[in-house]
């Protein structure tokens, strides 16, 4: 069983940046997929961002590509959230989780751990 505890989240103007960072514990961190899911108020838990096994492969939800950047640190059982030019619409709290199966899947479902989140609130 793998424990994540995400962190790094506040409030920001828009425009700004913040780092999330979310810290594993347990088994073998270098063994599952990684992702980045948002659930903003009366909204379903959407899709942020994976990164593969290793770390040389991504894959973003095209309302955040070019602005968000998904990296991991195994040695260090760690991964991280790099928000650029956050927006208002950005405005969710943020969970990592683990999975299984390939960076390309990207539903919930194919996630087996979650962290308790991280709130992220960009002010207009």
């Amino acid at each position: 069983q793998v424990q994540l505890v995400e962190s790094g989240g506040g409030l920001v103007q828009a425009g700004g940046s913040l780092r999330l960072t979310c810290a594993a514990s347990g088994r073998i961190f270098s063994i599952y997929t990684m992702g980045w899911f948002r659930q903003a108020p009366g909204k379903e838990r959407e899709f942020v961002a994976t990164i593969s096994l290793g770390g040389r492969s991504t894959y973003y939800a095209d309302s955040v590509k070019g602005r968000f950047t998904i990296s991991r640190d195994n040695a260090k059982n760690t991964a991280f959230l790099q928000m650029n030019s956050l927006r208002s619409e950005d405005t969710a709290v943020y969970y990592c989780a683990i999975g299984r199966r390939a960076y390309t899947y990207t539903t919930a479902k194919d996630f087996e751990s979650w962290g308790q989140g991280t709130q992220v609130t960009v002010s207009s």
